[in-house]
C-alpha cells in the first residue's frame, strides 16, 4: 500500500521489539501519540511510557482504542486480535518498515542491509557522524553502547537506518546510500530460492540514489556486484583491489586493523573484539567518507564505537566464570562471535548456549549449526527451537543439532532451561565464558545462568 499523508494516532503491535520501539520513539518525537502493545514488560515499554506512550501488556483487541494506525511487523500472528480488530474497522495497517519509510521521507536516507552485521554497522555510522558534529536521525535493531538508545531524532537530513532484508522490506525505502556487508542463503521461507535473494539485492542497490558500498570479500556479494548497474559503487575489504582495504589486522583482544583509502593509511582500533568489525568497519568509512566526514574523522568516530546491545553482551562474572549474550542466528554469525570471543577468553573454554531460531532456518542448516558449534565452542548446550512467527514442525527441535555433532560428548540437548542453567553451571569453571546465541528469548536464560553459577560457585562473585 502506499504512504499515508498522515498517520494520526499510532498502535504498536509488539511495541518492545528491538526494532519497534525505535520506530514508536521517533514517532513520538514527531508528536505522534503512540499507544502500544507486548507480551511482558521490558526496559523498552518502561522508556517509552516515560517518553508519552501508552502501553497494554497483553493483547486485546481493545488495546486498539481510537487509533488510526495500526503498526505490525513480519513476525505477527495472523490471530493477533488487534490485527484482526484493525482488518475488520477498517484501521490502516502498516508494516514497520512503512512506518520507518515514512519517517524517513524526503531525507539523505543510509540503508545497511546484509545478512549479517546489520545492527553493528549501523551502531558504527551513527557514533561516528554525532563524533564528527553532525546530527542525524537513525533507527537501529539494537540498543548503541556509549549512545544508550537503538533511535534518535536529528534536524539533519542525515537518516541512518538498519534495513532488513529478510521479508524484503528493504526495497520500500528510499535509499539515498546502499551499504551491503554480505549475502547469504537465508530468510528462503520468505523468497523462495537464493535466485530471489540475489535479485532483491541487486534491485536494492540500483535504486539507491547516490551510491552502492558493497563487499569485495563476501561470496555472495562478489557473486551479485557484475548484476548491479549503478554508475557509483565503491567495494570495500580485505581483497586486494577494494576501494577501501582494510589490512594488518589484529585480534588480540579488541580488533584493531588499517584503512588504506585513496593511497593514505588511517589506523583505527575499535573497543570491541571480532575480525569481522573490522570489515563492517571498512563499510562504514566508505560511506562516512561519502556523507562528508574527513577520512580522519571517520576513524576516529568508528574507534569511539562500543558496540551494541546483545551482541557479545557481558552480563555477569561468578566464580571466574563470564556469561555474555548474543543475537546470533545464523551459522556464519556464530562462527564470527565465538571467533571474536577466543581472542578475549585466554586459557578459558568457550560454553555456546544455543537457541535454534525458527523450524525452517533449523531444519534447513542444523548441519551447519552442528559443524559451526561443534569447531568453534568447546562445550555446546542447545535449547528448543523459538518458532518465532512459525508453527512447529514435527521431529524438528533442538536435537536436530544436536544430533548432527560428530562428537556427542561435545554437546547436550536440553529442552528445560532451568536443566539446561544447572547443567552448564555444574560444568563452567573459572575462566570460561558461557555465550547464550540466538534472536529469540534466549537471552531470558541468562539470569538463571548467573543464579545456576552462584549456587555452583557459593562466594565466588
Amino acid at each position: 500500500m502506499p504512504l499515508p499523508e498522515t498517520i494520526g494516532k499510532a498502535h504498536f503491535v509488539g511495541i518492545g521489539g528491538s526494532g519497534m520501539n525505535g520506530i514508536a520513539r521517533l514517532f513520538l518525537a514527531a508528536g505522534i501519540p503512540v499507544t502500544g502493545s507486548d507480551r511482558a514488560e521490558s526496559e523498552y515499554t518502561h522508556s517509552l511510557e516515560e517518553l508519552g506512550a501508552t502501553v497494554h501488556i497483553g493483547h486485546d483487541a481493545a488495546n486498539v482504542g481510537d487509533a488510526d494506525t495500526l503498526v505490525v511487523t513480519g513476525a505477527l500472528w495472523q490471530d493477533n486480535p488487534e490485527y484482526q480488530y484493525a482488518l475488520a474497522h477498517g484501521v490502516p495497517v502498516l508494516h514497520r518498515s512503512q512506518a520507518l519509510a515514512w519517517l524517513a521521507r524526503g531525507s539523505r536516507l543510509v540503508a545497511i542491509a546484509g545478512a549479517h552485521g546489520k545492527s553493528g554497522t549501523t551502531g558504527m555510522i551513527s557514533t561516528a557522524l554525532l563524533a564528527a558534529g553532525a546530527d542525524p536521525s537513525f533507527v537501529n535493531g539494537a540498543v548503541i553502547e556509549g549512545l544508550e538508545t537503538s533511535a534518535r531524532h536529528g534536524d539533519s537530513d542525515l537518516f541512518v537506518i538498519e534495513a532488513d532484508e529478510s521479508d524484503g522490506s528493504f526495497l520500500l525505502y528510499d535509499t539515498a546510500v546502499a551499504l551491503i556487508l554480505n549475502i547469504d542463503d537465508d530468510h528462503l521461507d520468505h523468497y523462495g530460492s537464493y535466485a530471489a535473494v540475489e535479485d532483491a539485492f541487486v534491485r536494492f542497490a540500483d535504486d539507491a540514489r547516490e551510491l552502492v558500498v558493497i563487499s569485495a570479500d563476501d561470496a555472495g556479494a562478489r557473486a551479485v556486484a557484475p548484476r548491479i548497474a549503478h554508475q557509483h559503487v565503491v567495494t570495500f575489504g580485505e581483497s586486494e583491489g577494494a576501494d577501501v582495504r582494510v589490512t594488518s589486522i589484529t585480534t588480540n583482544g579488541p580488533v584493531a586493523f588499517t584503512i588504506e583509502w585513496r593511497g593514505a593509511a588511517y589506523p583505527v582500533r575499535l573497543t570491541v573484539p571480532g575480525r569481522h568489525l573490522a570489515h563492517n568497519a571498512a563499510g562504514a568509512f566508505a560511506v562516512l567518507t561519502h556523507l562528508g566526514v574527513s577520512p580522519e574523522d571517520a576513524a576516529a568516530g568508528l574507534a569511539s564505537y562500543g558496540g551494541v546491545h546483545r551482541r557479545f553482551e557481558l552480563h555477569g562474572t561468578v566464580g571466574g566464570v563470564s556469561v555474555y549474550d548474543d543475537y546470533a542466528h545464523h551459522p556464519a554469525e556464530v562462527k564470527a562471535v565465538l571467533e571474536a570471543a577466543r581472542t578475549v577468553v585466554g586459557s578459558g573454554r568457550l560454553i555456546a548456549v544455543h537457541q535454534p531460531h525458527t523450524y525452517s532456518r533449523t531444519q534447513r542448516l542444523a548441519q551447519e549449526f552442528a559443524d559451526t558449534l561443534e569447531q568453534y565452542a568447546d562445550e555446546t548446550v542447545v535449547l528448543d527451537v523459538f518458532g518465532a512467527r512459525e508453527d512447529p514442525v514435527p521431529g524438528v527441535t533442538g536435537a536436530l543439532v544436536s544430533g548432527r555433532f560428530h562428537d556427542p560428548s561435545k554437546v547436550e540437548f536440553i529442552a528445560d532451561w532451568q536443566q539446561a542453567a544447572d547443567f552448564t553451571a555444574g560444568f563452567a569453571r573459572a575462566g570460561d565464558f558461557v555465550i547464550t546465541l540466538g534472536c529469540g528469548n534466549v537471552n531470558l536464560i541468562v539470569p538463571q545462568l548467573l543464579d545456576a553459577l552462584e549456587t555452583a560457585h557459593p562466594g565466588e562473585g
